[in-house]
């Protein structure tokens, strides 16, 4: 079947353009006269919809000029055609029938439905990836009331799908200049880390046997830390912030 006119899909509902129509049967009104005439009994939103500045007509003097064109479902557009009494109306109507009567085909049906589904699914799961940085998120601020340990932060991650443990999570920490990566500051936070409120080092005092006593340093990750780590080890796109650590 020759295309008459060109039928686009919009919110599963086939629509034709107004000015292609009236261009198609070949009207010799103009086109803001015969919509102002034809389209009265017609409800907008329903029937047709407005598209401002849609319709692009260039001139013999290369002039662009855009004009108003409508949007008509094929209902209106079958109403319209019989509503000129043309050979071309005639023509046209039954061309967009027969359009009407494809779309309605049980294995068109099917056919959208079936493709209605896949966009649905690819969406969900798309909503999903979206929503897993957030997840994670919620369960960083869960536990950001207390400072806690780097091995707990490690567990953590790994519950909500980073393979990681304590180990290889210090070695990322070293590597991306979070922590120190030797001398006596060796695992304990760098000082621009520090100055981010990104760790907390508790120190403790230990007597020894032989009465002597020793200074033992913990590191542990504040919730703020928490909340950062979380999100910069989800998304492989480093932050400012980050940025701002491993240039040190």
């Amino acid at each position: 079947m020759q295309e008459l006119i060109k039928v686009q899909v919009h919110n599963d509902r086939q629509l034709v353009s107004a000015r292609d129509l009236h261009e198609g049967l070949g009207l010799k009104k103009k086109f803001t006269d015969w919509w102002k005439q034809n389209s009265k009994d017609f409800e907008e939103n329903v029937d047709y919809t407005t598209s401002p500045k849609s319709h692009v007509v260039q001139s013999g003097n290369g002039t662009v000029r855009r004009y108003d064109d409508y949007a008509l479902t094929i209902d209106m557009a079958k109403q319209l055609c019989l509503m000129s009494r043309t050979e071309k109306g005639k023509q046209y109507r039954k061309y967009l029938i027969e359009v009407e009567r494809k779309w309605n085909n049980p294995q068109e049906i099917v056919k959208r439905g079936y493709a209605i589904l896949q966009n649905e699914n690819t969406r969900l799961k798309l909503e999903n990836k979206q929503m897993k940085p957030k997840a994670l998120f919620a369960d960083a601020v869960a536990t950001s009331k207390n400072d806690i340990l780097i091995g707990q932060l490690a567990k953590i991650l790994r519950q909500n799908g980073y393979e990681t443990g304590q180990n290889r999570l210090l070695k990322w920490l070293r590597e991306h200049h979070y922590l120190c990566s030797k001398g006596l500051k060796y695992n304990q936070p760098t000082q621009k880390a520090m100055e981010l409120g990104l760790f907390r080092v508790k120190e403790r005092t230990v007597n020894n046997p032989d009465g002597s006593s020793r200074i033992t340093v913990t590191t542990k990750v504040t919730g703020k830390g928490q909340q950062y780590f979380i999100n910069r080890l989800l998304s492989s796109e480093p932050t400012q912030l980050s940025l701002e650590i491993e240039g040190v």
